[in-house]
């Protein structure tokens, strides 16, 4: 059993992420969902992102750090496209952490944007779809590429289509086939972290 700290994407913490948490739930593992949005939801990326704006990127990732000084250090963490940077974050660079399942996006480890090194010892798995125009046009998956090459313990997979959101059962560009196989791969990941 793992204990996951699962942050929402940008259109906030919809039905289909709580449903993804509840799958995760039922195979026995405690998954922490914190609401960063205060219950707000969004109908599109572009308004999520800009409500986002509004309060500060900063802002929205520091408070999942706060919500995971809450919790355990020994912690899964999972993150949904813009909640990625808390959890990628948190993976990073808080002692203790398990492993990280990063959807849909991913921040380098090198370069300017990076946020240091990956940790040795923190095994990480990425999915994204292969011709989505966000993770794959604004260039995560190089940054996707480039945690594989360097951590012993990464695996990058990526499915056939061109949605960014498509394991939220709750939103149009959802993927049954493609969020099935995400599933059974996070629960393997979980089962042995």
């Amino acid at each position: 059993m793992a204990e996951v700290l699962l942050f929402h994407h940008a259109q906030g913490l919809t039905s289909g992420v709580r449903a993804f948490a509840d799958d995760l739930r039922a195979a026995g593992h405690i998954v922490h969902m914190p609401d960063l949005f205060d219950g707000r939801t969004f109908e599109s990326i572009d308004e999520g992102l800009a409500y986002i704006g509004k309060v500060g990127f900063d802002e929205m990732r520091e408070r999942g750090v706060r919500v995971a000084n809450e919790l355990p250090s020994e912690l899964v963490y999972a993150g949904f496209s813009f909640g990625v940077l808390p959890a990628q974050k948190l993976a990073q660079t808080r002692p203790g952490a398990r492993g990280a399942l990063l959807f849909y996006s991913c921040l380098p480890i090198s370069g300017e944007w990076a946020l240091g090194p990956w940790p040795d010892d923190v095994a990480v798995q990425i999915h994204g779809m292969d011709n989505d125009p966000i993770f794959v046009g604004e260039g995560d998956i190089d940054a996707a590429r480039e945690i594989v090459e360097k951590v012993e313990d990464a695996e990058l997979f990526l499915y056939p289509g061109d949605q960014h959101y498509f394991a939220d059962s709750s939103l149009p560009s959802y993927n049954a086939d493609a969020t099935a196989l995400l599933t059974i791969r996070v629960l393997e990941f979980l089962d042995r972290v």
